[in-house]
């Protein structure tokens, strides 16, 4: 009761017209950027960042959740019309959705995607709000070095599962450590790994990270891999109204609903995120079809669709239970996330439920409100998307490294963090190239503070004795569920790995083969093809 009391007040703040504003531009322009091919919701986030800055923190968050949401659900579009998949968890949409667009069938597959989204959000919000305030009351109890072992929980599940290789992840992780203790020591005041540099002294700004990684360096090694010729898009009829017929209805009601059942939880662990989600969600798909609904699978299933993009906007939901909670990023959009909070001075955890209450439930009721105005704009106004597709390549990417450029600038009007931006940008582009992945560097550079300063105190407290950090029942418990977790994702990837190299699927090597080929017959004579990897 005190949950549903908490939220109506905080649906009165959402619901003001100025916050209404900041939600429905949220979405809006979260969608815009998120549509573009290429550009998935961790980059949309990093690269909006900026815009949150000069507005207050509710409307600021508000206006961020909406981003957030809206980039979730604009890669769809270009998985259905492009076959470009912007992320991972794009992939099985762009199986099944692209072929249907081929048949004459993109508006349905844009439909169930909208609405499968909205209903897999709505009911993954309702879990955030009964299932927060219990975990953040059980966390306002725990000691330094509980949270001490709940830091090495998300370091090692980060840096281990997300990514194809574990010790790749594990350089990156240890990369944004590097990062993170770049500055003034608190306890001593002593200067660390600033080379005599003053605009180093305060530390790497973690945004200056995101932006740099996920903006910059995503750009760069996207565009450099990105043919030239007219982009090809599947057009879609129009009159929306007829798009979704009884039949689609009836067909994928189920599918949202065991894709929010395996999304969710999945997106509240370290276990690989919302990609490993719809990968499940499509063989569950194709495993409970029957008769000549499982005929259309790798032909352009609507179930393929409907579930997977149902599981993929859930997992971005419970993503903020250990986020709004403990304060621990599982994502790379998390921990953009969580630079958002801090660039307020505001840091997510157990104490953020009583020190902020009224803004993390005015931020939790937005995420309601902005599922509702993402079904509103999508369905009507998905022929603008399809016109923002086609808009040329060179223009975009050069929109987005002016963009990047000018918010790095405006965090301190400093000239130093625009060169910062750059080399970090260039790090994160030929990490991308050599398949190092970049989330987890952004986890360490946030979380390699809170690590430092968590150890700090158990050290101090226990005298220097390292036994202290493994004294309690929840910090045993925390390794313990760090070895299940650890062997769950390995296990889930491997199953995900085995379900791309199925015979009876559609190979995800077919979409770039796909794509190849498309972009191939789209470039003009003579033109020299890029060497594919």
């Amino acid at each position: 009761m005190d949950s549903l009391t908490a939220l109506l007040d905080g649906f009165a703040t959402a619901l003001q017209p100025q916050y209404l504003l900041y939600a429905l531009f949220g979405v809006f322009i979260g969608t815009a950027v998120g549509v573009l091919p290429g550009i998935g919701p961790a980059m949309t986030v990093a690269l909006l960042l900026p815009l949150t800055y000069t507005l207050d923190p509710t409307g600021a968050l508000i206006l961020f959740a909406g981003i957030y949401y809206g980039g979730m659900y604009g890669g769809s579009t270009t998985s259905i019309l492009l076959n470009t998949p912007g992320e991972s968890s794009s992939i099985v949409t762009a199986l099944e959705g692209n072929r249907m667009a081929k048949a004459g069938r993109g508006a349905a597959a844009l439909a169930t995607a909208a609405i499968g989204s909205f209903v897999a959000g709505t009911v993954a919000t309702v879990l955030l709000t009964f299932l927060a305030p219990g975990i953040a009351k059980l966390a306002v109890q725990l000691g330094p070095a509980d949270y001490f072992a709940l830091i090495v929980v998300a370091f090692l599940t980060v840096g281990a599962l997300l990514g194809s290789s574990v010790p790749r992840g594990l350089v990156s992780l240890g990369l944004g450590l590097l990062l993170g203790l770049v500055g003034t020591e608190v306890l001593s005041g002593q200067q660390r790994y600033t080379f005599g540099v003053p605009s180093l002294a305060d530390g790497i700004d973690v945004v200056l990270i995101a932006v740099g990684l996920f903006a910059l360096g995503e750009t760069l090694y996207v565009a450099s891999r990105l043919r030239h010729g007219p982009v090809r898009v599947i057009p879609v009829a129009r009159g929306w109204r007829g798009w979704f017929t009884r039949d689609d209805l009836r067909r994928s009601w189920k599918p949202w609903l065991r894709g929010t059942a395996i999304g969710f939880p999945i997106g509240t662990i370290p276990a690989g995120g919302a990609d490993v989600a719809t990968f499940l969600s499509y063989a569950t798909e194709r495993r409970l079809a029957r008769g000549a609904a499982r005929a259309q699978f790798g032909r352009g299933a609507i179930e393929g669709v409907a579930g997977p993009e149902a599981a993929n906007n859930a997992a971005a939901a419970g993503v903020l239970v250990p986020l709004l909670t403990l304060g621990l990023p599982t994502t790379a959009t998390a921990a953009i996330i969580i630079s958002a909070f801090q660039s307020y001075g505001i840091r997510p955890g157990p104490l953020l439920f009583e020190t902020q209450s009224g803004l993390v439930w005015a931020l939790i009721a937005s995420l309601y409100i902005g599922n509702v105005l993402l079904l509103v704009l999508n369905l009507p106004l998905v022929g603008m998307w399809v016109k923002v597709l086609r808009i040329p390549r060179p223009y975009l990417y050069a929109g987005i490294l002016a963009f990047a450029g000018l918010g790095a600038y405006a965090l301190h009007f400093n000239v130093f963090d625009t060169l910062t931006l750059l080399v970090v940008g260039i790090t994160g582009f030929l990490m991308r190239r050599y398949g190092y992945p970049v989330a987890p560097m952004v986890v360490g550079g946030i979380l390699g503070p809170m690590a430092e300063e968590q150890l700090r105190k158990s050290m101090a407290i226990s005298q220097g004795d390292p036994a202290y950090l493994v004294h309690s029942p929840f910090a045993i418990a925390a390794y313990v569920t760090l070895a299940v977790i650890v062997l769950t994702g390995v296990w889930l990837k491997r199953r995900k790995a085995r379900l791309e190299a199925s015979p009876t699927l559609v190979p995800t090597g077919a979409i770039a083969a796909l794509d190849a080929d498309e972009q191939a017959a789209a470039e003009p004579a003579g033109t020299p093809p890029r060497r594919r990897e």
